[in-house]
């Protein structure tokens, strides 16, 4: 049977492939006139978007910015054989092919999957959204990330008068959707977004003060809304979900003796196989010899007690981890107020894909009288509003003890984690900041946060406190000004 001939453009296409071929000789010009602007651009693409990864961008164009992200594998798609012509000159390195990505047949040319689908502008330029992301499932895997960036529909007028006067390269009529439009249709092809981002209050450098209010001003909450560039992060939910079959439970512990033996008897047999791994923190109450005490007395349980280097729960969990051999990790603090018996709805939520880093809450259901102080409970209320905002994701108890991700994703955040450096004394920034860096999908599960039965807490509520007011600043620094 002969094959059938692919689909014939539309005229709206047609029109704005032949658009893109007389201006493909120019696109470079254009770009080097407006080179704040893509700078900015380029930037956080690259924050988004780690270099030596493999990436697939729809829309191509001449392939610098494709080029810019230093991909391992990188292919290009565009609809101008001309635009193609130029990105294979000026980046002979990568592959570029020429087509309409609404056409199923040239996206299996792709050959994916990729570790990120780049799409910058094109989404405007689609006849129907809804297709052609259900189109790029084939390319995805669980880790894919689709990074959509677009202009805001806020800005059409002072754009269009840009391209009247001569200061912005002329553009084909396209979709100017908004988020609200981007999420509807990005549901209806069963992807879901991650994360958003506006960027861009001020386009132009003005000798210096574009950056100083895209950094300061530009970032706020409510007005940032009206910046130029709009991204979204989002993943593919038609992947198969996880199964793991291992899980390691981390407890870290100082002066805890009273909660050792208690945090094995409470914890139920969740997975397949489960690896208790405490970590001591040259502890005065005998808490190590405790350890050594339960690890004898469970023969039946896999327990590994390690005594850690440093100080501070971070270190305890970095040593802990790199120690693990469970699929799943798992951080269970030795105060047990966050109950051992809520563990299984932690591992569910991961191994049903809901969610790759789960968080828990301490502040959704009512807490006993005494579990918390009122300052503690102010802060832990207060904090939460603006980690949300640094790392647009919600989140509503960052100081939870209880953390959960898989060992593939944590060894990614270890691997990412020079973006950060080692700055967290309590252990959960470090793998907030990396989940956050890494685009992994964040859901929290409530626990009733209870009484602490044995010792005192290790939390200083100024000391800590303090320390917690610079974990914002850090954050703002490396995740929004910059």
């Amino acid at each position: 049977m002969a094959k059938s001939a692919a689909p014939e453009l539309s005229e709206r296409k047609t029109a704005i492939r032949d658009l893109s071929d007389r201006l493909a000789p120019e696109r470079a010009k254009w770009i080097e006139n407006n080179r704040y602007f893509h700078d900015q651009d380029q930037e956080y693409l690259r924050f988004l978007i780690p270099e030596g990864q493999s990436v697939l961008q729809l829309g191509s164009g001449n392939g610098d910015l494709l080029a810019s992200l230093k991909p391992s594998r990188g292919v290009g798609i565009d609809l101008s054989s001309k635009m193609v012509e130029v990105a294979k000159f000026r980046h002979p390195d990568f592959e570029f092919i020429e087509g309409d990505v609404e056409n199923p047949s040239t996206l299996r040319k792709a050959k994916g999957p990729f570790d990120f689908i780049l799409i910058v502008e094109a989404i405007g330029d689609l006849e129907d959204v809804v297709d052609t992301f259900k189109n790029l499932h084939r390319l995805c895997s669980r880790d894919t990330r689709i990074v959509v960036a677009y202009h805001s529909p806020l800005w059409k007028p002072i754009l269009k008068i840009g391209e009247g006067l001569g200061m912005k390269m002329k553009e084909p009529e396209r979709n100017w959707l908004s988020l609200d439009d981007i999420t509807a249709l990005l549901n209806l092809a069963d992807f879901e977004i991650i994360r958003r981002e506006w960027r861009q209050l001020c386009p132009k450098s003005l000798f210096g003060l574009g950056t100083l209010i895209n950094r300061y001003i530009g970032t706020l909450p409510l007005i940032r809304a009206l910046s130029l560039r709009n991204y979204v992060v989002v993943r593919s939910l038609a992947k198969q979900k996880p199964r793991h079959k291992s899980c390691t439970v981390l407890v870290p512990a100082r002066n805890e003796k009273g909660n050792i033996e208690a945090a094995i008897q409470r914890t139920p047999q969740f997975c397949e196989d489960l690896e208790f791994m405490f970590v001591e923190g040259n502890s005065s109450d005998g808490t190590l010899e405790e350890m050594k005490r339960v690890q004898a007395a469970y023969p039946d349980k896999d327990i590994k007690v390690l005594v850690q280097d440093g100080k501070g729960k971070g270190d305890a969990v970095r040593k802990g981890f790199d120690a693990a051999r469970g699929d799943v990790l798992m951080i269970l603090d030795a105060d047990l107020t966050t109950p051992p018996e809520q563990m299984p709805k932690f591992f569910d939520a991961l191994n049903s894909g809901k969610g790759e880093f789960v968080n828990g809450t301490r502040l959704i259901y009512p807490m006993e009288d005494e579990a918390m102080r009122f300052l503690n409970w102010i802060a832990n209320h207060i904090f939460p509003l603006i980690f949300t905002w640094l790392l647009n994701q919600r989140f509503t108890d960052t100081l939870c003890g209880t953390k959960v991700l898989s060992r593939e994703h944590y060894q990614k955040i270890v691997a990412n984690r020079s973006y950060f450096g080692d700055f967290d004394p309590f252990g959960d920034f470090d793998l907030i900041f990396g989940a956050a860096k890494l685009n992994l999908k964040v859901v929290e599960v409530p626990v009733r946060y209870a009484n602490r039965e044995y010792g005192e807490t290790q939390i200083s509520r100024f000391t800590h406190g303090w320390l917690l007011l610079r974990m914002v600043l850090f954050a703002y620094k490396k995740l929004k000004a910059f």
